[in-house]
Formats: structure tokens, sequence, C-alpha cells
């Protein structure tokens, strides 16, 4: 499959979480997303807005110090990961992840390149710049199963 991408300005911090709150309604059981950016570009705020869409209400904290946060729904489960603080691949390897990358969970990774390149090819990447005062998503749909996402978002 050819990647899609497609650019979304972001204005504020409550642009970030529309656009994680239009995400959520076609996260599938078994997409694999990715969150890459610098500190503060929004990669917490963006699952934050994707967590409110399927309907949490509780507080979202960045599993920067735990490494991962679960989220059960009816329809799936989600699990948040931070690897920011994610030393090397034999800790990756300690801690069971790869487990939980399979065909029943949604997994969104911040920081994915601290896995060591243990992490499957993603469905979606989103990319978060800071421009100014503002920022700037990039989603680049990797799989068929992404595909509906990047074209739903790109047609509201």
């Amino acid at each position: 499959m050819n990647s899609t991408s497609l650019q979304i300005p972001l204005a504020d911090e409550a642009a970030t979480l529309t656009l994680g709150a239009a995400i959520a309604p076609h996260l599938l059981p078994g997409m694999f997303i990715t969150l890459t950016g610098d500190l503060g570009a929004g990669k917490t705020t963006l699952t934050r807005g994707v967590l409110r869409g399927l309907g949490y209400t509780g507080r979202v904290k960045s599993p920067t110090y735990t490494l991962v946060e679960l989220y059960v729904f009816s329809r799936l489960n989600l699990y948040h990961f931070d690897f920011y603080r994610l030393l090397d691949r034999e800790e990756w390897h300690e801690a069971g992840f790869r487990d939980l990358f399979n065909e029943t969970n949604v997994c969104l990774v911040e920081w994915p390149e601290k896995a060591h390149g243990e992490l499957p090819p993603p469905d979606l990447a989103i990319h978060l710049a800071i421009t100014g005062e503002s920022r700037v998503a990039t989603l680049t749909a990797h799989s068929v199963r992404a595909s509906p996402l990047a074209a739903a978002l790109t047609n509201p």
C-alpha cells in the first residue's frame, strides 16, 4: 500500500483535542499508531482527545514513568505508551510489551523511536510539529485499515 499523508493545522489545545476525538470513532482492534514530535508538541493532549472521543471521562496522564496506561472500552482495549524513558532493547523485552501489539488491542505510542526498532510497522503515524504558537499534525496512513481514517479526516 502507498502511504497517504494529510496535514492538519492545530491552532490551540482545543484543536488538538478535537483532532483526537475525530480519530476515535475510526479506531479498530489491532491498530497501532505512533505519535512523534518534540517535547510539548501535544502527543499526550492528542491521546486525551482520542480517549475523550471514546467516552473516557477520567484523568489522562502521560505514562512517562509507568511506560504504559491501559484504558478499557466495550469495543476495544487501548494501550497508551510513552517510551521517552525506555533505556534499551532489554528493558523492552523484560516488560513484555511485544505481546500487547496484537489484533485485539489498539496501541498509541509516544516516542516510538526509543523502542530501539522493536515495534511493528504502524498503521498510522502522527507527527506533531510546533510552529510558533500553534501546531501542525501530519498524519500518514501506512495500512489499509488506517486509510478510511485518513479519508474521513480529509472529508469531514
